[in-house]
């Protein structure tokens, strides 16, 4: 049997790249598989070398129906989530217009700009967390002495132990660190949207706002989709910020789903419940996965069409 030259590129191409398959199915699936078996086990940390025994789907069920689900819940969807997210793609697009404007060229303050941009971005998570809980501490932060000595509050506030200042202080700190990611890549999409569509749209005689919404804003949809995608999976699977910030509190008022994983694991040393947990999240996140890319491909497919 001849094989054609297109064939043995293909199996070619195919050899090259099966040992990186291998690597990558080896270091994703057996750690993916290995947690799904702990989930349906009742291992703890003091029974590792014994094992646990099967509980089938109680570790599941118990997380499900616990009294904590809806507000971790809630907590994980809502205020990590869609508004930290909601906030870093608007915020990004504004930076990225502002760093595109002819204003900033004209005033050759670009480069500058661009790179002040990219400061939050090129801080560690750690550090940007320690600096924000400097900034916002109630006795020595330069926040509240700020705004005692504008008269704007009389008493110092606990914004990271306060239960209505605690969600808007992680976000912020969130914001601060990633949102300059979003803007330089929004800002790459900027730079490829052709000069002349918008300059025949103004002799044309649109306005701002239209060229935005009828040029700009279409031609930014598909870089803003995936960020989008990108930013939620980041987030909803985020450890750090809540937990370096709050330790879930004040008590377990900012308690998430990735830091519930660690307490069950490593604080109450319940290995499969924290399992379950994070399959259950990885699960959420497959889900969302799908659906947003079947939502997007169907609007392409109508777009193509229309």
């Amino acid at each position: 049997m001849t094989i054609s030259p297109k064939m043995r590129t293909r199996m070619t191409i195919f050899w090259m790249l099966l040992p990186t398959f291998l690597i990558l199915i080896g270091f994703y699936l057996f750690p993916t598989l290995y947690n799904l078996e702990l989930s349906f086990t009742d291992i703890t940390l003091l029974k590792l070398k014994k094992g646990g025994d099967f509980v089938g789907a109680t570790n599941y069920s118990e997380f499900l129906t616990s009294s904590t689900f809806r507000d971790i819940a809630i907590n994980t969807v809502f205020w990590l989530t869609a508004i930290s997210v909601t906030v870093r793609i608007v915020l990004g697009l504004l930076f990225a217009l502002l760093l595109n404007s002819k204003f900033l060229k004209s005033m050759r303050l670009t480069t500058i700009a661009r790179l002040m941009l990219l400061v939050p971005w090129a801080t560690p998570p750690v550090v940007a967390v320690i600096a924000w809980r400097w900034l916002l501490d109630p006795t020595y932060g330069p926040i509240n002495s700020w705004l005692l000595s504008s008269g704007l509050i009389s008493d110092p506030i606990a914004f990271t132990a306060t239960l209505s200042t605690v969600w808007p202080a992680i976000i912020t700190i969130i914001v601060w660190n990633t949102t300059p990611l979003i803007g330089v890549s929004l800002l790459a999409a900027l730079q490829t949207i052709p000069e002349d569509l918008n300059e025949a749209a103004a002799i044309d005689g649109a306005t701002r706002w239209q060229q935005f919404r009828f040029i700009t804003l279409p031609y930014l949809m598909p870089t803003i989709s995936v960020l989008t995608l990108m930013s939620v999976i980041w987030t909803f699977n985020n450890f750090v910020y809540v937990w370096l910030t709050t330790g879930a509190g004040p008590g377990t008022f900012t308690n998430v789903l990735a830091t519930e994983v660690y307490m069950k694991a490593f604080i109450d040393l319940r290995i499969g419940y924290s399992a379950a947990i994070g399959v259950t999240m990885a699960v959420v996140m497959a889900f969302f996965g799908a659906m947003y890319f079947r939502y997007f491909g169907l609007t392409d497919m109508q777009d193509k069409v229309g």
